[in-house]
């Protein structure tokens, strides 16, 4: 059998060209498909496309915009087994929670169609007499996407759906390593009868199309989801075109674990939070932070859960972890785990690339628990991106405080507790723009904002309402009547 082909998608049409390969992480013999390989022009095209389009597209109504957004989720979710299981193909995570993915990329699209008829300016009363005043929500222009691979169909669809609804063009560029899934919602787009130029896709290598999108003319705005290095990068350069700019960049996120909590959940969220989708999740937890007086309980408690965790191919059943995405994810992490035994021992469990048999296919790396680490370590400090676990110990709420604001980032946080007034001293206090408390510190819905503080965020938050105000602006109108 042939392998597919999927590629870039300009002006509402298909275009060939060179092709990439998008290999299974969980069995690298198996090619999933062949992806548009675009160059610095065909981006230029797509931004051009975008900007002949969006005259048309923005003078269409909201109740009319929202409707393709419907019809959009209606063709995601007849293909939801399809697009769920190719999710774990090219990305490596397991079925279950592919699933989930696909289940709440369709949820985005809904809510966001919503959102065209609810989308509502601002009226104020003038202090002149005879005055009517009020305010227009208007499309920013063509937006450039720039999505990563570690949630390749809800990211694109949550930066997607409010960007079309509010009227703008969009050219999208996906990450490399998983692009299909991201594919597939620009081809639901297409069926969908979305006009031609309103959604553009260019896949292919970051950097110079990374480059090609901040430089192209008709850009106006950028929302970037990925590392801090290429986020900074962005920053950099749209700021000379004074673009409008949204990052979403990294996290080292802190569970604080009380002794009065519930000791079998706060040991469970630990567990899911940090190993769950392999750890490459920007809102994974990989600090644990431990009152000392439960401290070698719960650490005993965490590697025997963790040695229970199934690693393998995520089509399987009974799988908990899945590959890291590629042989540089996976090389990285390793790196991590040696910097982890120079500065803290042996780990726990885990601390090395599984191999044999199936394994020998992809690129799994064994959940790994490192305790009695402390703020200074590298592990503690940078984002690993993977299935490690950093346990550190606190004297009290306060030092536990102390500790998990001690970082560069702030994307998300967690507390295991029952005391009600630690509960809201910690929400008032903690640095993150994501709280949780007895819950894992990652797994969010689309319906609030979502967004970090300190070098994990940099401009309007995502999803929710909040979404609206990057991929909109206002236009004031005043009439003397």
């Amino acid at each position: 059998m042939s392998t597919p082909i999927f590629p870039n998608y300009i002006d509402g049409a298909w275009v060939e060209g060179p092709t990439f390969e998008n290999r299974n992480p969980a069995d690298t013999s198996e090619v999933v498909g062949l992806h548009g390989k675009g160059s610095a022009e065909d981006i230029q095209r797509a931004a051009e496309a975008a900007q002949n389009a969006l005259p048309a597209w923005s003078a269409m109504s909201g109740p009319a915009r929202g409707a393709l957004l419907y019809k959009i989720a209606d063709i995601l979710d007849r293909k939801f087994e399809q697009i769920s299981a190719e999710m774990t193909r090219e990305e490596g995570k397991t079925l279950p929670e592919a699933k989930g993915e696909v289940r709440r990329s369709i949820n985005i699209f809904r809510y966001f169609a919503g959102e065209g008829s609810r989308m509502a300016g601002v009226m104020a009363p003038s202090e002149r007499d005879r005055v009517h005043m009020f305010a227009l929500r208007k499309p920013v222009g063509v937006v450039g996407l720039i999505t990563p691979w570690n949630f390749p169909s809800a990211i694109p669809a949550w930066k997607l759906a409010p960007a079309l609804i509010c009227g703008n063009t969009v050219v999208m560029k996906p990450a490399s390593a998983a692009p299909l899934s991201a594919w597939r919602i620009i081809e639901a787009c297409h069926e969908a009868g979305v006009p031609k130029g309103v959604v553009n896709f260019v896949g292919g290598s970051g950097g110079t199309l990374g480059a090609a999108i901040v430089n192209a003319k008709p850009i106006k705005a950028i929302s970037f989801t990925g590392s801090c290095e290429i986020g900074n990068w962005i920053h950099a350069e749209a700021s000379k075109r004074h673009l409008r700019i949204q990052l979403e960049m990294g996290g080292k996120n802190p569970t604080i674990v009380l002794a009065d909590a519930d000791f079998a959940s706060a040991v469970e969220n630990c567990v899911n939070a940090t190993f769950f989708s392999t750890g490459q999740k920007c809102t994974a937890t990989s600090r644990v932070i431990v009152e000392e007086g439960i401290y070698d309980k719960f650490v005993a408690a965490v590697v025997e859960r963790t040695k229970k965790l199934k690693v393998g191919n995520g089509m399987q059943a009974g799988i908990d972890i899945g590959p890291c995405v590629d042989e540089g994810q996976m090389n990285t992490v390793l790196r991590y785990i040696e910097i982890g035994r120079k500065e803290a021992g042996e780990p726990l469990c885990g601390g090395n690339r599984l191999t044999g048999g199936d394994y020998d296919k992809g690129y799994f790396v064994e959940p790994t628990v490192f305790a009695d680490v402390t703020e200074e370590m590298v592990i503690a400090r940078e984002e690993i991106f993977g299935p490690v676990m950093a346990i550190l110990k606190a004297r009290d709420f306060q030092h536990a405080m102390q500790l998990a604001n001690g970082s560069d980032f702030g994307l998300s946080a967690s507390l295991q507790t029952t005391n009600l007034s630690r509960m809201f001293e910690y929400i008032y206090g903690i640095e993150a723009g994501l709280v949780t408390v007895n819950l894992p510190s990652a797994g969010v819905e689309y319906q609030l904002p979502f967004g970090g503080s300190k070098d994990s965020s940099f401009g309007p938050k995502e999803q929710g309402p909040a979404a609206l105000e990057f991929y909109s602006d206002h236009k004031t109108v005043y009439i003397k009547y």
